[in-house]
């Protein structure tokens, strides 16, 4: 890269803190072009996707919810309860091995056109801050000037919206953790009643509101792992919002705009030098100095530059999609032995994840020996006490469960009723007692097989372990 001026070093500072270490505020200019067209109608389909979420029942299962107090997790309409953790994390390390693969091949992708704190940020927020400011200059002038009557009111709308639109978020997150009927319910019987649950909500409209009036970007450069992550996992092949240095530089290096030259007769590259890159980057960078921590490939300083490139006589692309490898030796992409092992992996974690979900039953049951208690002789019967647990991971209602021994004749003493219930999304736990004939046992530890009925329906099946004495015969 040719020499540049003092003003234009490769930068070795976070562009949102000054030189006093403070706060510095970026006021990026409003974008436009294909590729932020593309951008604000994936944002409209994903932002009614994430509100909808909460609030779509399949089976009477919320379809996305994820209830970490109770344990209760649905995800796609799946209930997962503690007994499923298993699958649980297995679809978190798919979901983790997925977001790799993303990142190796597309670079920070996944950040710009699809994480919710981008789509809420500059698709929601700062939309309503140049409909009410105005754009980068009239924000800029705006925070600097005094606090005049002007400056006040249109802070005063623009942070009141920003709380009522906080306080909505807010709303939707708490369906996601506590679920939506116990938002209904709150809103029913009003914040008193419910007073934890409000306390939550305004927990998280603080938190939402301090994130988009002042942390912002700062979410994505200090609070979120992935851009570390990225950083790793990068390499020159994977495909970047990237500048091409040597089409933008070539021999003389950059050069303001003269259009009484040719430019590829003069030796100057195609980087006429605007800073529309960097006004329009809402990260407050500079694209130019390459692959960078707080880039979040949003795409705005392609479109920017297209517009000027277009404007000025030159070739589009000057920044584009592209791996360093394409910009500096014009290899075309490939689907590396890395990519590959990645794409392996994800597919056999996949696999793994759909064949335990349909093995996974809808009723679990756990019969456990009381720890500490040996047999009891009753005649020529012996017997064992026992916990059971049994959860209900459906919507249904079984109301004539009972126990029964498939593996050997005896007989199931539940403590309290026989026949019992198991309500929908419930647990129910208690004690009983196995009795089987001495001389029907063959060993001192027999593994029984029980079955657990609702009228003539089997549920499910499960073991345990019956203690006796050595053998009778």
């Amino acid at each position: 890269m040719s020499d540049v001026g003092d003003d234009e070093a490769f930068r070795d500072t976070i562009g949102t803190i000054d030189e006093q270490g403070k706060r510095k505020f970026i006021f990026p200019k409003k974008p436009s072009g294909k590729f932020y067209e593309y951008r604000k109608y994936v944002s409209y389909v994903l932002l009614a996707i994430l509100v909808a979420n909460p609030f779509i029942k399949i089976n009477g299962n919320q379809f996305m919810m994820f209830n970490v107090l109770e344990r209760r997790f649905n995800i796609l309409g799946f209930p997962f309860w503690p007994q499923d953790f298993y699958l649980f994390v297995i679809l978190m390390i798919t979901g983790i091995v997925f977001v790799i693969l993303f990142t190796v091949v597309y670079g920070r992708i996944f950040c710009g056109w699809i994480c919710p704190q981008t789509i809420f940020l500059e698709m929601v927020f700062r939309r309503i801050e140049y409909w009410i400011e105005g754009d980068r200059g009239a924000q800029m002038r705006l925070h600097k000037q005094e606090w005049n009557a002007e400056k006040i009111r249109k802070k005063g709308i623009k942070w009141t919206i920003f709380f009522m639109v906080s306080f909505l978020i807010a709303n939707v997150f708490l369906a996601y953790v506590v679920g939506s009927d116990q938002l209904y319910l709150m809103i029913k019987e009003g914040p008193l009643q419910q007073s934890s649950n409000f306390i939550a909500l305004l927990i998280f409209t603080g938190v939402f509101y301090f994130i988009f009036v002042w942390f912002r970007e700062q979410v994505c450069i200090i609070a979120c792992p992935y851009g570390r992550l990225q950083g790793v996992l990068l390499d020159n092949k994977s495909i970047n919002v990237a500048y091409d240095f040597v089409r933008g530089e070539k021999e003389e290096g950059r050069a303001k705009f003269n259009k009484k030259e040719n430019r590829s007769l003069t030796g100057k590259g195609d980087c006429i030098d605007c800073k529309q890159c960097v006004n329009v980057c809402p990260m407050g960078i500079d694209i130019r100095n390459g692959t960078q921590l707080e880039c979040t490939n949003c795409t705005a300083c392609i479109d920017e530059c297209d517009t000027i490139m277009d404007s000025v006589g030159l070739s589009k692309g000057l920044i584009r999609y592209a791996s360093e490898d394409e910009i500096e030796k014009k290899e075309p992409f490939k689907f590396t032995t890395r990519m590959k092992g990645y794409t392996a992996v994800l597919l056999i974690l996949i696999g793994i994840f759909i064949g335990m979900l349909f093995l996974r039953n809808d009723m679990e049951a756990t019969i456990l020996r009381l720890p500490g208690q040996l047999f009891q002789h009753k005649g020529e019967k012996i017997s064992n006490v026992y916990t059971y647990k049994i959860v209900n991971k459906t919507v249904k209602d079984y109301k004539d469960v009972y126990f029964k021994l498939i593996s050997h004749k005896g007989e199931i003493k539940k403590v309290g009723d026989s026949h019992f219930k198991v309500m929908n999304q419930g647990m129910t736990q208690g004690t009983l007692f196995i009795e089987i004939n001495q001389y029907l046992l063959e060993s001192d530890k027999t593994q029984l097989e029980i079955g657990i009925y609702n009228g003539d329906v089997l549920l499910e099946t499960t073991t345990t372990n019956f203690l006796s004495p050595r053998s009778f015969n």
